[in-house]
């Protein structure tokens, strides 16, 4: 039996021993008093226990001797600006930053939400309410004032802390003023915002609740870390769900740092000293996991990467970075080097860089596709691993583990489950698939460490979202099947989540947004195929009868009410004004019908349409945004 299999094994047959093991690796002020504790459908690990995130992130390295190691760099080609902390100096920033948070009234378990661009602060914000057992809550710096004020009401934060404006490729983002509008839409007042004034932009502040967080740094002093509970909350993080209202994930600290700590040594095989570079955005669960929490607990050196894979300022960005830092691990979306290859196709720009400290590309957020992943394979001379998790789950539920062992590698596959995460298939009536055969994915439960711990305020709609529909399941809401090798294959959502370049995004929310234009009957969002960002949204609208208006100019209003409703990330092109939707004699719209024409695949009339007819129009309205797209060439590059 292979290294991975024992381990696997153990965790799945005696997961209270496996985990308990693991987690003597995470520092405790005490240990815990039950490892796994079920109660009402929660399952809580190291009930007892009592430790602290931000001290095995920061303090438990200095303490040991490592505190002159560099810890962050910070590297923005969009301001043109380098910096590096080292643990020590993070540490000291982090303190006095958790200072302010206590001199504002701040105490274990009150909520705060960090607004705030790819920059050194952000970290520091994450750790400083984790220090004192606040309860984080990240928005991503894209949103708009709608989704912040919808966050800022189901948190309500003490405090709210952001910058003075995010710098995209060639324009920036005033985060103040948005911030302000979220505020006014929101019934919830937090009573600061700690606001960090860049010099690119400097907000307008209000006296009676804005704080300049530079000049409060500097007369503020340290302090020292708060011991929780295991079982308390660390951070909420919000994700789309099938409504319009986001779904606020909660992480616990214990369970979360023995996880992490697991994976980085034997997913990742990152030691002590790597420097780990997952590029992506503290808003978002990689970010969280992987460019904070996960590296610095392990000892690592991580990077904070304000920029984007190419335009800022070639497609050499990435292969830059790694040269100049030395970086060992490189994560990211297969967004990123689909950008990557289609501004270089011919890998021109790779040729320019040294990689060999590199020692493998993880790539997740997103199904990998196997031309994409044989790309940068090629070019990099890497392994190349795809691996599947999620918001929900913290970290990989299936990977190829290659510091315990390095599986062959199967393009389109995310490898194995990993442990604790005991994956099966289930058809519709709840029984198991055969190998090979499209399923349900669940998880049989307990989860393992890391894992969500309810949804924030709204118990109900964690059981029925993710228990309730397989007894003694986790629902994943992804489709898919293990082959007779054991490994997974993650084919798509059950649900209407589509994920646009590794962001999870809800087509409910974006058919909320279109029906506030006063032209719009109805519609219908789903999400299509692209070869750049793996789905993109496809709005079909019905107009309301008299409407004599440009289509084009309705399509633009639409957009534009998206873009400020969601935000740009949203990435909404495409629109066609249609007369009808298809829908069932129950009045659901087809929307998998709809999505497979537009993706190209075979489709049949549903038997339970109500007009057959109206397919034909919206095959021809589909056909008229340029899908489906075309079939790629099989040449190779």
């Amino acid at each position: 039996m292979s290294d991975y299999e024992t381990i696997y094994k153990e965790s799945i047959q005696d997961p209270e021993a496996f985990w308990a093991e693991a987690a003597k690796k995470v520092h405790w002020y005490h240990e815990w008093d039950k490892v796994l504790d079920v109660m009402n459908d929660h399952y809580r690990w190291f009930v007892g226990g009592c430790m602290n995130s931000c001290y095995n992130a920061l303090d438990l390295h200095i303490e040991n001797g490592r505190g002159d190691q560099l810890a962050l760099i910070y590297d923005s080609p969009v301001t043109d600006t380098k910096k590096t902390f080292t643990y020590k100096e993070l540490r000291n920033r982090v303190a006095k930053t958790a200072g302010i948070l206590v001199n504002k009234g701040v105490v274990k378990g009150d909520r705060v939400i960090i607004y705030m661009p790819m920059i050194p602060e952000a970290i520091i914000a994450m750790l400083a309410c984790a220090r004192i057992g606040a309860i984080h809550s990240v928005v991503f710096g894209g949103f708009a004032a709608h989704e912040l004020a919808a966050r800022i009401e189901d948190a309500k934060p003490r405090v709210i802390i952001s910058a003075s404006c995010g710098i995209e490729v060639s324009r920036m983002i005033k985060y103040k003023p948005i911030l302000d509008e979220a505020i006014k839409k929101s019934s919830h007042k937090p009573t600061t915002c700690l606001i960090w004034q860049r010099p690119q932009e400097r907000a307008n502040m209000l006296p009676w609740r804005d704080v300049d967080w530079e000049s409060e740094e500097e007369k503020t002093d340290p302090i020292d870390c708060v011991p929780v509970d295991a079982t308390d909350p660390l951070y909420i993080l919000y994700t789309s769900g099938t409504t319009g209202k986001p779904k606020g994930v909660v992480r616990s600290n214990g369970g979360h740092s023995v996880a992490l700590k697991w994976s980085m040594d034997n997913i990742y095989n990152a030691k002590p000293g790597d420097v780990f570079w997952a590029a992506s955005d503290v808003g978002w669960v990689v970010g969280h996991s992987y460019i904070v929490y996960a590296p610095l607990m392990n000892g690592c050196t991580t990077i904070v990467y304000e920029g984007k894979p190419v335009k800022t300022p070639d497609p050499g960005a990435f292969w830059r970075v790694c040269e100049e830092y030395k970086v060992n691990i490189l994560f990211s979306a297969p967004t990123a080097f689909r950008a990557i290859k289609k501004e270089d196709p011919q890998a021109q720009w790779v040729k320019k860089y040294d990689l060999s400290h590199l020692k493998a590309v993880f790539v997740a957020g997103e199904r990998c596709d196997s031309d994409t992943l044989q790309w940068i394979q090629n070019i990099t001379g890497k392994p190349v691993i795809d691996h599947w998790w999620q918001t929900e789950t913290g970290w990989a539920i299936a990977a190829n583990p290659i510091g315990l062992e390095q599986m062959p590698i199967k393009p389109g596959s995310p490898t194995k489950p990993m442990p604790g995460f005991n994956l099966k298939v289930l058809d519709d009536d709840g029984k198991e698939c055969k190998n090979g055969k499209l399923g349900n994915l669940v998880i049989k439960l307990p989860l393992p460490p890391a894992c969500l711990m309810t949804i924030w305020g709204d118990d109900t709609r964690y059981k029925r979202a993710y228990l309730n529909h397989y007894k003694g399941y986790y629902l994943t809401g992804d489709s898919g099947y293990i082959d007779k090798d054991g490994y997974v294959f993650v084919m798509g959502r059950m649900d209407g989540v589509i994920n646009v370049a590794g962001h999870r995004l809800s087509t409910g929310g974006m058919e909320e947004a279109i029906s506030k234009h006063p032209d719009v009957a109805e519609c219908a969002v789903i999400g299509v195929n692209d070869s750049l960002k793996g789905e993109i949204p496809m709005a079909l609208i019905v107009l309301k009868d008299g409407i004599v208006r440009d289509k084009d100019a309705i399509g633009d209003g639409i957009r534009q009410i998206v873009r400020e409703e969601i935000g740009a990330i949203a990435s909404l092109h495409l629109v066609a004004v249609v007369h009808r939707l298809p829908k069932t004699r129950s009045g659901k719209i087809l929307r998998a019908t709809m999505r497979k024409i537009a993706d190209g695949e075979e489709w049949q009339t549903p038997s339970t349409i109500e007009d057959e007819s109206v397919l034909g129009e919206i095959e021809e309205a589909i056909k008229s945004l340029g899908y489906p797209l075309p079939k790629p060439s099989k040449e190779k590059e």
